[in-house]
């Protein structure tokens, strides 16, 4: 089944629309199953026209000029040239000139902070290397895992060259030996999660660049995988979660490829990832010490494995082709060898086997089972019946995290810090985080009770919640207010607004313009939009952010390999004040966000300024057919994304594959940070955001919040954004507003909102 989409085109001098009947366009996140039907987002230029001020020429003066180069550079992230441009000049007294040097003296602040801090780190780490290294070498798994986190967050703090000499050094060369030596014994008892993560994941944190290391880490990953989907847990047993699964649904999804794939399909290496999948299955059915719910005797496994063998040397040689027919071939003939020999399920071969096949083309591409559309869908739209909570099991116990407003949970004498106990009376202390969301959520109108503890009591209560259905919000602001509302004005003494976007859906344009126009008629001069850690979302939804800050013109083409590209363009309709932008993003900014911070920054508009880290490199764009039937779903990659300029956002794993990482969208103003910033920054934040209401005795719960000044030390990234946008925003002329009482330009007085 394929749905239709409407898709604007847009050339210089008319605009139309036109209806194509493609499939619908999406833009999946980073997340395996990220990727839905788009839903007809409601037109966001339905507002009112707004009338842009318009900018009166007039004569640049020399201290005009100095002031254009200063900033030039300070939004290209040369603070350094800026400073030698203000220090080169004896012009004084100008208003704008001094608040530059103002600027560039937090800037130098700023900096000196977190190279003190990193400083700090380091000598912490090396004392705990001098003392790791006195035991003379490594002895056992806590040794070990020691070792390898005072290594990293040593080696964190370091340039290049001497992360190179201390992973060069004896006592990290004994930490690796002794890792890989522990791993090979994990691996040689079936035990992949403790080589995975007492060996590997460290090894691939410290150098990410090892190929051996990679290959090995991924197998490891692989047979995790494969294990678990041969066990059954409390929450649903191998064959319920492979339930509805059909050959004929994989042969659909495979022949769709032919025309519908973005380049052309290599079948010769999906069939060698699907092959060596299945061998790895062979391991794991003799080796693993789990208790899974399948066994196959040696005799069969040997015949299981010599049976792949057989097919693997038909499909190599010089004169070997694999074409789409020979690949099928191939599926059918493991699912005949499966029956004579190991007897697994055929459903469970079959996912495994399409799911390492479709990763040879990309990581995106995957068939969705009849009994993941349920979580598919409500990855993407962040709608959900359920009863209105964040919850965590990080530490080993199952706990409330925040609040959702307005939500039945809300209501209901939760509240963070509250240990769940039990659901509908079955404990929690060996139910997985996943287990426990699909157990706590369900259909609108049932019942779930919760058997809690809550925070600073020993007493337990069961609350019954009745579910209802949840939108998780994806606008929020850097402070969380009673009852849920946001601070979006970070700086109200010069009228900086702040916005993080978390999630692109049907909701985030509409809620988007609610907060600008709240902002806008309280006189807002200068915007940051946060796009940290935004995986992505819709593509309707992206270009509709994008459209309420570029007048007109493209804003992202997506190129198929085949037919018609499809266009989404800005219109002048509802276009809000041309007001100076800053967007925030990192290394986990994919998908629909690069595409919004590409296009911002793209030379054809230059409408914002990126400050950061390079973003995901995701650079494509897939589609959702029913086509495999049967409560199926295919998602493929079907077109590569340009933005304005026609520049193709690279992709990362292409780009991995030629050995390169120029991949996503690079920031103006580079702003990298070390894990301890990071984890500094995740702690800040997360205070501040979270949604608390009242203890169990009805008195109102006081929860964490850190203050401006606080949470700019925190996040270097929004620090360095906000004096960026002060920048841009002399440059266009405004002078900045100075608190007397500390001598910065950013007030420690915030007004309540709603």
């Amino acid at each position: 089944m394929v749905r239709g989409c409407r898709l604007r085109i847009c050339n210089s001098k008319h605009r139309f629309r036109i209806i194509l009947l493609l499939a619908v366009v999406v833009l999946a996140g980073m997340c395996p199953l990220a990727g839905a039907v788009s839903k007809g987002l409601p037109a966001p230029k339905s507002f009112p026209q707004r009338q842009l001020p318009a900018k009166a020429a007039r004569p640049v003066s020399e201290a005009g000029k100095l002031i254009a180069e200063a900033c030039e550079n300070i939004t290209s992230g040369n603070f350094k040239s800026a400073q030698e441009v203000l220090e080169g000049s004896d012009i004084r007294q100008i208003k704008g000139i001094e608040q530059l040097r103002m600027i560039l003296s937090e800037y130098a602040a700023i900096e000196a902070k977190r190279k003190a801090f990193r400083n700090e780190v380091y000598t912490k780490q090396i004392d705990e290397l001098e003392k790791l290294q006195e035991k003379s070498r490594p002895q056992d798994v806590n040794d070990i895992n020691h070792a390898f986190l005072a290594i990293i967050k040593a080696s964190d703090s370091l340039e290049e060259s001497k992360k190179i000499a201390l992973l060069q050094s004896p006592f990290a060369k004994q930490t690796i030996e002794k890792a890989l030596r522990q791993s090979q014994e994990y691996e040689a008892r079936g035990e992949w999660i403790k080589s995975y993560a007492n060996c590997y994941s460290w090894l691939r944190t410290l150098e990410p660049d090892n190929t051996e290391y990679k290959e090995h880490a991924e197998e490891l990953i692989e047979k995790i995988k494969i294990e678990l989907s041969l066990k059954d847990n409390s929450c649903d047993t191998s064959a319920e979660r492979h339930e509805g699964i059909k050959p004929k649904m994989f042969h659909r999804a495979v022949k769709a490829l032919y025309f519908n794939y973005v380049s052309t399909v290599d079948y010769g290496e999906m069939a060698a990832k699907a092959l060596k999948q299945c061998e790895l299955i062979g391991e794991v059915l003799a080796k693993s010490n789990e208790k899974l719910a399948y066994q196959a005797d040696a005799q069969k496994i040997t015949g299981w494995l010599v049976g792949i063998e057989t097919i693997q040397q038909e499909l190599t040689g010089p004169f070997a082709v694999v074409t789409q027919d020979k690949f099928l071939k191939v599926f059918d003939e493991i699912l005949a060898l499966n029956s004579i020999t190991i007897e697994l399920p055929q459903e469970i071969v079959i996912a495994r086997f399409s799911e390492a096949s479709f990763s040879a083309l990309d990581p995106y591409t995957n068939l969705v089972w009849p009994w993941q559309v349920k979580d598919f869908e409500k990855n993407m739209t962040q709608k959900f019946p359920g009863i209105g909570i964040q919850i965590s099991k990080a530490t080993g116990i199952l706990k409330v995290v925040s609040l959702i407003p307005n939500t039945p949970a809300y209501s209901s004498g939760l509240d963070v810090d509250d240990v769940i106990l039990a659901v509908d009376g079955e404990p929690t202390d060996d139910m997985s985080i996943q287990c426990a969301v699909s157990k706590i959520t369900g259909p609108k109108g049932t019942r779930v009770t919760l058997t809690v503890r809550h925070a600073g009591t020993t007493e337990t209560e069961d609350v019954v919640i009745v579910r209802d259905s949840i939108i998780v919000p994806t606008i929020r602001g850097w402070q969380r207010l009673n009852g849920g509302r946001w601070r979006y004005m970070i700086d109200p003494l010069n009228d900086i607004g702040y916005v993080r976007i978390t999630n692109f859906t049907e909701t985030t344009a509409p809620d988007m313009e609610i907060i600008l126009n709240d902002l806008e008629r309280r006189g807002l001069k200068g915007l940051i939009v946060d796009l940290r850690d935004n995986t992505g979302g819709y593509l309707s939804a992206a270009a509709a952010v994008v459209d309420m800050f570029v007048s007109e013109g493209l804003i992202v083409k997506s190129q198929p390999r085949w037919g018609i590209s499809t266009y989404e363009a800005a219109h002048k309709k509802g276009t809000h004040p041309e007001y100076p932008l800053v967007v925030l993003i990192n290394q986990h900014s994919a998908s629909a966000s690069e595409i919004v911070a590409g296009a911002l920054q793209d030379a054809k508009y230059k409408r914002a300024t990126l400050v950061g880290e390079r973003t995901y490199g995701k650079g494509s764009v897939q589609t959702i057919t029913q086509f495999p039937g049967d409560g199926s779903q295919f998602k493929y990659t079907m077109a590569y994304y340009h933005l304005p300029s026609d520049q193709r956002v690279k992709n990362r794993y292409i780009a991995e594959k030629m050995g390169r990482k120029d991949w996503g969208i690079a920031p103006d103003v580079e702003v990298k940070l070390c894990s301890d910033e990071q984890r500094k920054l995740n702690e800040v934040h997360g205070a501040n955001e979270v949604l608390a209401r009242t203890d169990s005795n009805g008195v109102s719960k006081l929860v964490k919040r850190y203050s401006l000044a606080e949470t700019l030390e925190a996040d270097p990234q929004l620090a360095i954004g906000l004096l960026v946008l002060k920048a841009k925003m002399i440059q266009e002329g405004h002078v900045l507003k100075i608190e007397e009482t500390t001598g910065t330009s950013t007030s420690a007085k915030l007004p309540a909102e709603s």
